[in-house]
């Protein structure tokens, strides 16, 4: 965030004031109720606002210079100055009428380099945290280079290429696989640019190259993203799986659509060769439903012999990642059909049909680590798990699975409350799915989390709070803030 406040000052001002005395000095005609003022001044970041702005001109200026993560409303209308204290800025000026902030400012020099920025931010996690090759929030990618084959892999090494930049003394591969260390990955030259090996594992990986110390993104790579740091870096994915379709050698476009991306249909093109068509991608562990796109007509995969059905009357081509979990439902032996849904398939009511047995019902089904909801659907009635009942006051409420815990969150100071859930990008937002347990005079529930940054609050008797306990938080869409978690698994 503080990158982007950095590039926004470059573009907005046009010459820094010489000192910050005759900035005030310059101003001290104008009506309190309108500053607002942004600016840089030896080696200083300086922020200058009236407390009495109208809340659209706040808004405004906010967003103009990215400084919502310094939840600046919350200090206005309460005083609250960790958010701006955690992001390293200091209050100076405080009264009624408005306020000053401060910051120093480093060099600019080796902005461009990841970590250097990252560190220039003040900011607490590791980067091996900011940048998680797996998470929950990743389900498939895939990758877009031009001019040139994807990176070759062989058992796990990874082979990076840099085209042409022949003439350059030194070339370096910096990404989040070695924590954008810019000294540690020498490239070697090659009669047609630059290579360098990494051993990675299926995931999401992001890169740069270092040409005679100059960072730049792979020109090659089409699919770049900007961190919050202010960093636009080139992006690729260690592919797990191989779409591939025979023949149609005559279709003028092939597209692949499933669970993954929404069955958005003309997304995912699949690229030509001599058999037909394929797409090389990277699917997360779980169940991915597909469908092949061709000419405009949808069609399943015939290869695949695990197919699902669909509310078309239809099927849909199926791919599994990872170790299966058995639901199982027992009795209903008079039940003449039982279908087994929840988050992990979009709560679909015509996919997952259970096979009868002896004791009742069971259906194996592959999901990755996490947090699901599930029901079952006995001959059209839905039904919560009697074996895994919903927990707390909501009777309606969905069974919860959690697929390996490996955290547990606590809200102290809370005895006397009737009810307390937990909510969180984890689990959707859903305000009544984690309904917590009470422990002595504590409130707990334990989940699973991937590596990196997530987001959460309590809803303690229907009130949302942050959590009192952990000073990490951030400023959302409603003002309220979210308490912020940096994980490592």
């Amino acid at each position: 965030m503080i990158g982007s406040f950095i590039h926004k000052i470059s573009r907005y001002l046009l010459r820094p004031f010489v000192v910050m005395a005759m900035l005030i000095i310059s101003l001290a005609g104008k009506a309190q109720d309108d500053i607002k003022i942004c600016t840089v001044k030896d080696g200083n970041m300086f922020i200058w606002l009236s407390k009495k702005l109208p809340p659209a001109e706040l808004d405004a200026f906010i967003a103009k210079f990215d400084l919502g993560h310094l939840a600046l409303k919350r200090f206005i209308e309460s005083g609250y100055t960790d958010s701006i204290k955690l992001a390293g800025w200091v209050v100076g000026l405080n009264n009624s009428t408005s306020f000053t902030l401060a910051k120093p400012l480093e060099s600019f020099d080796g902005i461009n380099d990841p970590a250097k920025r990252i560190t220039f931010m003040g900011l607490e996690p590791p980067l091996d945290l900011q940048f998680p090759s797996v998470s929950n929030s990743v389900l498939f990618g895939y990758n877009k280079f031009r001019n040139k084959p994807s990176f070759t892999i062989k058992d796990s090494l990874v082979t990076f290429y840099l085209r042409n930049n022949r003439k350059a003394d030194r070339v370096m591969l910096a990404g989040s696989f070695n924590n954008w260390d810019p000294s540690a990955l020498s490239m070697t030259k090659t009669d047609s640019g630059w290579i360098a090996g990494v051993t990675l594992k299926p995931g999401k990986y992001w890169y740069k190259f270092i040409v005679d110390g100059k960072w730049i993104t792979d020109p090659d790579n089409g699919y770049t993203e900007n961190d919050y740091a202010g960093n636009t870096n080139s992006v690729y994915f260690f592919t797990n799986t191989v779409f591939s379709l025979a023949g149609y050698t005559q279709a003028k476009k092939v597209f692949v659509a499933g669970s993954f991306n929404g069955w958005q249909g003309n997304q995912l093109n699949m690229n030509k060769n001599a058999n037909g068509w394929e797409l090389p991608a990277y699917l997360a562990d779980g169940t991915h439903t597909y469908r092949f796109v061709v000419d405009g007509k949808w069609m399943t995969d015939q290869a695949n012999p695990v197919q699902y059905p669909n509310e078309y009357h239809e099927t849909n081509a199926v791919i599994t990642i990872g170790t299966p979990h058995l639901f199982m439902l027992e009795g209903f032996s008079e039940a003449k059909t039982v279908i087994v849904t929840g988050s992990f398939n979009g709560w679909r009511k015509d996919e997952l049909y259970m096979k009868k047995t002896d004791r009742g019902w069971e259906l194996p089904y592959v999901l990755g680590k996490g947090n699901y909801e599930y029901k079952f659907i006995v001959d059209g009635k839905w039904i919560a798990d009697p074996a895994n009942p919903p927990y707390g006051n909501n009777k309606e409420a969905n069974s919860l699975l959690v697929l390996s815990p490996n955290y547990t969150f606590r809200l102290k100071g809370y005895a006397g409350a009737q009810s307390v859930y937990l909510a969180g990008n984890f689990n959707s937002w859903n305000p009544s799915s984690m309904a917590m347990r009470k422990e002595n005079d504590d409130w707990v529930f334990s989940v699973y989390l991937s590596k990196g940054k997530h987001l959460y609050k309590f809803i303690v008797d229907g009130k949302w709070i942050i959590d009192p306990d952990n000073k990490l938080w951030e400023q959302n869409e409603h003002d309220s803030g979210n308490s912020v978690i940096w994980f490592n698994e």
